[in-house]
């Protein structure tokens, strides 16, 4: 191997690390502390007829910041660079694995929360941006909880739907009953989201949905991923069996 090469890739690795820590201490950090103005909001996946919205406030972050250093490769960009005037640093998040999307996060440099992010599909095309467009002079303080990883979830999914195959850096992350009869079951890389669904009806084929029967059940698979990877993570599914997710829904009174 060419002995600049080496090097290269030797100091990269140290680079990449203290980077994903700094984006990590970022998205903590919004949990109790974010801008405030006005943001502007687009949407392109699902497509809408309307795709961009005016909103007070940056949407949250869907992040877990300890599976985001397992599953992405993250590095910074220090290059100046502001946004509604202030000055932040840029983060690309690219996957290691699988075909998820790709992120780039713009964090203020004082207050270490984010004023902007995107979202982009494998390919590249634009699937969803926000970003602050005038900012308070001063954050507030907020509380977004992030509950933990149940333990034993992951086991209790792959029983409930032996031959499921998780897309390539997804794991279970929380189990939750349907109004009309069944489970959502969140799946999460750190910062990309699917929805895995046990129902009693199919969904409408759309772009980012995979469904199939399984018995007198169906199990729909949805959010932004090729159709590829979603049809194949149900593709094996046996059987449908919920109980063994009973333990992980909250109780019927319960106000989680």
């Amino acid at each position: 191997m060419n002995r600049a090469l080496a090097l290269a890739l030797a100091l990269s690795v140290p680079a990449q690390a203290a980077a994903a820590d700094d984006l990590a201490a970022a998205l903590r950090q919004s949990r109790t502390l974010a801008a405030r103005g006005e943001a502007e909001v687009s949407v392109y996946f699902p497509p809408r007829a309307v795709p961009t919205r005016m909103a007070a406030r940056l949407p949250v972050v869907p992040s877990r910041p300890a599976l985001l250093a397992r599953h992405f490769n993250v590095t910074r960009q220090d290059a100046p660079a502001s946004i509604a005037g202030r000055e932040v640093t840029r983060y690309d998040l690219t996957p290691k694995v699988g075909q998820a999307a790709r992120w780039t996060l713009w964090i203020d440099r004082a207050w270490n929360v984010p004023l902007a992010y995107e979202e982009r599909m494998p390919d590249g095309t634009l699937a969803r941006r926000a970003a602050l467009t005038r900012v308070l002079p001063q954050p507030v303080r907020v509380q977004t909880e992030l509950p933990p990883i149940p333990e034993g979830l992951r086991g209790a999914v792959l029983a409930a739907l032996p031959g499921l195959r998780f897309p390539p850096g997804f794991v279970p992350v929380s189990a939750e009953p349907r109004a009309g009869g069944g489970v959502t079951v969140s799946l999460s890389d750190g910062i990309n989201v699917l929805a895995l669904v046990v129902a009693p009806r199919n969904v409408r084929a759309a772009p980012g949905v995979a469904s199939r029967r399984v018995g007198g059940r169906f199990v729909w698979l949805v959010g932004n991923l090729p159709g590829g990877p979603l049809r194949n993570a149900l593709s094996a599914i046996r059987e449908v069996d919920e109980t063994p997710l009973g333990t992980f829904l909250p109780a019927p009174d319960s106000k989680r």
